[in-house]
């Protein structure tokens, strides 16, 4: 497989803070994503390792090891383990012999662990061959529009080359990360396979802003509107029509609730959140001379009352 270089992929450095990683990432990932480029494959190839670069680098203990490991480093837990598990063989045997031993115990570098683990074989390289490892954890950062995390629906992506189909249930956070178990890398030696841990990025481009399971938008309530008062209509997130009544005098900036009218509750069926609407008296501008007219009047009665 070819290499790649994750901080490339990010427009980065080796020193880039987590800060740095993550601002790339999201700025990126806004030019990149497949809605807005349908039918370009670079672009959606470009996705795919930018997901890939980000999952790694935006993970402080698989950044470590890419750093350490390079192309290798999904699998520098198995060397680890190994040399851990080689001393203290070693370490034994010159106990149980009356002898001291001083020194490395390591034997082998990085690059012959690998050669021996998956090429050569015959004496003690094929005794460590046989040893199984469990397959590395793997994380993915999935960009998700909010309109669908509104529905419990299924999503197909990519991760490591692999297309892999999961169900969201409606209501997941922004920032959220779900387990999907067995969805990691092989293991080694018919050892278990890793699991999958995906953190949702949920992009919001709707009037309504989204506080846990609660939606609050603002809604353009007229001048004669809100000193008569009178039925309006407002559209919520699923965009049915709801007729509320505007009690006269009513002033900018009051807000209404609406009992479940909100987003859905995460994993729990028919719950939902509110939905608070706060209404934006607009002041009319460009007025004709008789509505001059008419509002000077108006004046003139206010002073005299």
């Amino acid at each position: 497989m070819e290499f790649i270089d994750y901080y490339k992929v990010l427009g980065l450095t080796k020193s880039a803070s987590e800060a740095d990683i993550k601002k790339a990432y999201r700025k990126l990932a806004r030019k990149l994503h497949p809605d807005l480029n349908p039918d370009d494959k670079e672009a959606n190839v470009k996705f795919q390792q930018l997901n890939e670069a980000n999952t790694v680098l935006s993970n402080p203990e698989n950044r470590k090891k890419y750093d350490k490991y390079g192309k290798d480093w999904e699998r520098g837990e198995e060397y680890e383990k190994y040399q851990q598990q080689n001393q203290g063989q070693q370490r034994q045997q010159h106990a149980n012999s009356g002898q001291q031993s001083y020194g490395n115990y390591e034997g082998e570098d990085f690059s012959d662990f690998f050669s021996s683990m998956f090429g050569q074989s015959g004496g003690r390289q094929s005794q460590r061959s046989q040893q199984q490892f469990r397959g590395q954890d793997l994380n993915a950062q999935l960009s998700i529009d909010i309109t669908e995390v509104s529905k419990t629906h299924k999503k197909e992506f990519t991760v490591n080359g692999k297309n892999i189909r999961i169900t969201i249930p409606a209501g997941i956070e922004d920032q959220q990360t779900i387990k999907i178990k067995g969805f990691g890398n092989e293991g080694t030696n018919n050892g278990p396979k890793g699991d999958l841990y995906i953190t949702f990025s949920i992009v919001n481009n709707t009037p309504f802003k989204r506080v846990g399971n609660d939606l609050y938008v603002d809604y353009d309530l007229d001048l004669y509107t809100a000193i008569l008062g009178g039925d309006i209509t407002v559209t919520d997130f699923e965009s049915n029509k709801l007729k509320l009544k505007v009690t006269a005098g009513t002033q900018s900036g009051t807000k209404i609730r609406l009992k479940g009218k909100g987003f859905p509750v995460y994993k729990k069926d028919d719950q939902f959140g509110d939905l608070y609407v706060t209404y934006v008296v607009k002041i009319p501008t460009q007025l004709t001379e008789k509505e001059k007219e008419l509002f000077n009047e108006l004046a003139q009665l206010s002073k005299i009352n």
